[in-house]
């Protein structure tokens, strides 16, 4: 089974719509209940609340709160096809490779499922978009598994897919993530993709790295 680690959510293609949303439609009931889970104090006025949005997404801050905004923004987004999902070009044609081939796929990642979901039901295609969600069996976010720097997290998402850890391999952009994982006894890989963070020479001597996933059979 393979584990994926979806992150580096594009935030910026979401950045129009947050805008749109939020400075034409503040005082609207929807939108109000949208950010009624964001601390008071950034709830004041719009600019204060993309503000502190931009200031979670800079620091990488996995604040389950700006991840259901998320949720539901990329819903909006995407319903009225005002966003795509930009991936790899050797993500979509392994990701069929391996499930033609019998592999379990699952995503775990601290966007939200709902965001999940709306993020492969519309992947940039030459004819438009592509939904790939039938590619994968189960869906796992910081809800529903946990934090993805705790193993018990990797724990729970082999038992609630019936898998040995052992048979398990997690791919993953995150060295901290990675440790974790590795601690649950997940076999894990860093994938290193351009504009992540930069993995230095003790993380490479301790994971196996890839730049592709065409390197993997």
């Amino acid at each position: 089974m393979a584990v994926a680690a979806l992150d580096n959510e594009r935030w910026h293609n979401t950045d129009t719509v947050l805008l749109d949303i939020v400075r034409t439609s503040w005082n609207a009931r929807d939108v109000q209940d949208l950010i009624a889970d964001f601390p008071e104090e950034t709830r004041s006025d719009a600019d204060t609340l993309i503000a502190h949005v931009e200031d979670l997404t800079r620091r990488d801050i996995k604040a389950v709160y700006l991840k259901q905004l998320q949720g539901n923004l990329w819903k909006t987004g995407y319903s009225n096809g005002d966003l795509k999902t930009p991936l790899f070009e050797d993500v979509t044609p392994v990701l069929e490779k391996w499930k033609n081939a019998g592999k379990t796929l699952v995503i775990f990642s601290s966007g939200s499922v709902q965001a999940q979901l709306q993020f492969f039901s519309y992947v940039e295609d030459d004819s438009g978009t592509r939904d790939l969600k039938p590619l994968f069996s189960a869906h796992f976010d910081t809800v529903n598994a946990g934090s993805k720097l705790e193993k018990a997290s990797y724990e729970k998402i082999c038992q609630a897919v019936d898998k040995q850890v052992g048979k398990v391999t997690f791919l993953t952009d995150n060295a901290k993530e990675a440790v974790a994982a590795t601690e649950a006894g997940v076999y894990t890989i860093l994938v290193d993709r351009p504009g992540n963070a930069l993995l230095g020479p003790e993380v490479r001597a301790e994971f196996p790295v890839i730049r592709s996933l065409t390197e993997l059979p």
